[in-house]
């Protein structure tokens, strides 16, 4: 059973840099052939895809963030992180980390989210 697990500040301020970081539990994020996601949900709207790691280490982004996202890993710890730049109060949602097969919007495995709220 694969267990995923956000962690990160619930408050951040608007202009800095949200960074939340996902362990991984039953299963190693270099597996052959699975894409480590980040997902966000704005109160009363739909989850947005954010960017995925692959199993290989390549990066994939949201076109409408990629020039503030960035993921990395750590797989000593069985770790991947993200790291969005210059928040904004638009960017206050709940966060998640999934495992994927690489399609849109398809997910086996999510964390339980954490919220991140961006105020001053």
């Amino acid at each position: 059973q694969v267990q995923l697990q956000e962690s990160g500040p619930g408050l951040v301020k608007p202009s800095q840099t949200l960074s939340l970081t996902c362990t991984v539990s039953g299963g190693s994020i270099t597996t052959n052939y699975y894409y480590w996601s980040w997902i966000r949900q704005p109160p009363g709207k739909g989850l947005a895809w954010i960017g995925s790691i692959a199993y290989s280490g390549s990066t994939y982004y949201n076109p409408s963030l990629k020039s503030r996202t960035s993921i990395s890993r750590d797989t000593s710890k069985n770790q991947f992180t993200l790291q969005l730049t210059s928040v904004i109060p638009e960017d206050t949602a709940v966060y998640y980390c999934a495992r994927g097969s690489g399609r849109p919007n398809e997910y086996d495995y999510m964390g339980q989210g954490t919220q991140v709220t961006v105020s001053s």
